[in-house]
């Protein structure tokens, strides 16, 4: 496995009020999410570099109101209606 070195601002951390284990675990969760929006990670790849079990990772993404799934617009067209 690799390791990153991040250095962070002490004020950051202490105005978001993390320790530094805190301030990994969030950073890590925090690209993760932002890594699948953006489709370069799947969300299983991204529920590993979280470090979290990828249901767990779904969980995190709704409550941050990023979605679980996307769909293009062709290919909302071609679902059909619900109900």
């Amino acid at each position: 496995m690799s390791q990153l070195i991040l250095d962070v601002p002490d004020e950051t951390l202490r105005s978001l009020r993390f320790s530094n284990d805190t301030a990994a675990t969030e950073t890590r969760l925090a690209a993760a999410m932002k890594l699948n929006e953006l489709g370069r990670l799947s969300a299983g790849g991204a529920a590993r570099l979280a470090g979290v079990p990828r249901t767990v990772f779904l969980s995190c993404l709704a409550d941050y109101g990023i979605a679980t799934f996307v769909l293009s617009e062709d290919e909302i067209a071609g679902q059909a209606p619900l109900g």
